[in-house]
């Protein structure tokens, strides 16, 4: 009997966007259902994630797995048969766990002020960005992907927020790829693969999903 695989999303989503790559690398078939954010979230996914209540949420043969890192990391060794994206060293399967875990707690969050911001406030939350993705280019070094020659665990953490890249240049007033070549070159190697170029939306429909956030959070 085959696997059922739903996925619980949002199609614009950095975190569901890791999910999907996974699940692309593997060639897992699977349901997507898009959830209705924020105000009319189905029951399932209450039923689901009651803890968060949150996107995205992987249920697999009835069993549901919240945490978009937790859910690649399930998917990477439940489909064993398929590539692997996180190494088999435990050193570096570490070091790949801590970085991916430092872009989920400093890129959304820095990110996010970008947009979301005037003046001072979105000036520092600009520089911090800037800061962090020099951080990544340190660990990326010259390096093709973060873990070397292939596409691994931290590089799906990572290329989700390429679609975003427009969004925050745009009302930071600012070139990620004038302060940051190295991370654009690596974004650009990952867009060559299929569950990548697949995956992320348009930047320009993010961009319009975020002009429209701006006016209703008195941003405009």
């Amino acid at each position: 009997m085959a696997d059922e695989v739903i996925l619980l999303d949002l199609w614009l989503s950095m975190f569901g966007m890791r999910v999907r790559i996974a699940l692309a690398e593997k060639g897992i078939k699977y349901e997507y259902r898009e959830e209705d954010l924020p105000r009319n979230k189905s029951q399932l996914l209450l039923q689901m994630n009651p803890v968060h209540k949150k996107i995205p949420v992987l249920i697999h043969n009835g069993k549901p797995i919240c945490e978009s890192l937790i859910i690649v990391e399930y998917i990477d060794e439940v489909w064993k048969d398929k590539a692997p994206l996180l190494p088999s060293d435990p050193y570096q399967r570490a070091q790949a766990k801590f970085w991916a875990d430092f872009v989920d707690k400093k890129v959304y969050d820095a990110g996010r002020k970008i947009w979301s911001t005037k003046g001072e406030e979105r000036e520092a939350a600009k520089k911090e960005f800037i800061d962090i993705l020099k951080l990544l280019e340190g660990e990326l070094r010259d390096k093709q992907y973060f873990g070397g020659d292939t596409f691994g665990f931290v590089d799906s953490s990572l290329i989700p927020f390429y679609s975003w890249f427009h969004v925050y240049e745009t009302f930071g007033e600012f070139s990620i790829e004038g302060e940051c070549p190295k991370i654009i070159a690596w974004a650009k190697r990952c867009l060559r693969k299929k569950s990548v170029s697949e995956t992320l939306p348009d930047s320009k429909k993010v961009y319009g999903y975020v002009s429209e956030m701006r006016k209703k959070l008195g941003v405009d």
